[in-house]
């Protein structure tokens, strides 16, 4: 029995770790982002980028193989636990119509990782690796039977999971899921601040993809949706555009910190 459970400690140890790692991370792609995006908007170089051209401008930087190694790995992470909390519920959700569409969100979160963790691989092969564009994955959804429906429905996906961050900053809900007894009262507000700020830039910028996936789906124009980098260059080229994308672009780096939060105080359950 006590050999048992050693086992049984070390495996949640080692959840825990990975969870750890993923949010970390998940954190820094972020950071980068909204770094970059933040540099543009003061004029000092940097560029408007999604998650996928943040990773190839970090492989073109000195040690940026290194460094992307050390993110693949982070990335990798992440998608095994959400892996972990949909299909395996190690958190306990359960199993009511609720609980199952929040596990089916966090398996599709972990898709969507392990494919930027495989970009990334592919980028430490070729540091000049491209991928396509909103436009070129847009064109090739709606070349097959029921594409159209297919990009709405995902518009309108990215539209209720921009609103659900929103109400995330608006309810912070997220504090439930912090280890508030191991921070001080300063911390703890400091904290709930940023994430505020970062989840409310996140659901803006999400709402607005899925707004531009719904209009290029409606009016049958791959060249109408925008992924994350050409939203921002849209909230660029707005009145007042370069303040703006400075406070959307602070926004990002913040849920960054947040990711980064959630790596040291959030409540890992298994």
């Amino acid at each position: 029995m006590p050999s048992l459970q050693c086992l049984l400690r070390h495996r949640r140890r080692l959840i825990v770790i990975i969870a750890r790692l993923g949010y970390t991370a998940k954190g820094l792609v972020y950071l980068l982002i909204g770094v970059l995006a933040a540099l543009g908007a003061a004029g000092l170089g940097g560029d408007n980028v999604g998650t996928k051209e943040a990773l190839a401008h970090l492989a073109r930087q000195p040690f940026g193989t290194l460094m992307l190694g050390a993110l693949v790995l982070g990335l990798y992470a992440y998608a095994a636990w959400r892996g972990l909390q949909g299909l395996f519920d190690v958190e306990h959700r359960g199993r009511s119509w609720k609980a199952l569409g929040t596990r089916l969100a966090l398996v599709i979160s972990g898709g969507i990782y392990a494919s930027l963790g495989w970009y990334g691989v592919e980028l430490l092969d070729d540091p000049q690796e491209t991928t396509g564009g909103a436009e070129e994955r847009t064109a090739m959804l709606m070349s097959h039977p029921g594409g159209v429906w297919l990009v709405a429905i995902l518009g309108a996906i990215f539209i209720g999971v921009g609103l659900r961050q929103s109400w995330r900053a608006l309810a912070r809900s997220y504090l439930n899921r912090w280890r508030q007894q191991d921070m001080s009262q300063r911390q703890r507000d400091l904290a709930s601040g940023l994430s505020r700020w970062g989840l409310a830039a996140r659901g803006l910028v999400f709402a607005l993809i899925g707004s531009f996936l719904l209009v290029a789906a409606w009016q049958v124009d791959p060249a109408k949706a925008e992924g994350l980098g050409g939203t921002l260059d849209t909230l660029a080229a707005q009145p007042f555009g370069p303040w703006l994308l400075a406070a959307v672009a602070g926004g990002l780096m913040n849920y960054g910190t947040y990711c980064v939060i959630n790596a040291r105080f959030r409540k890992v359950k298994v």
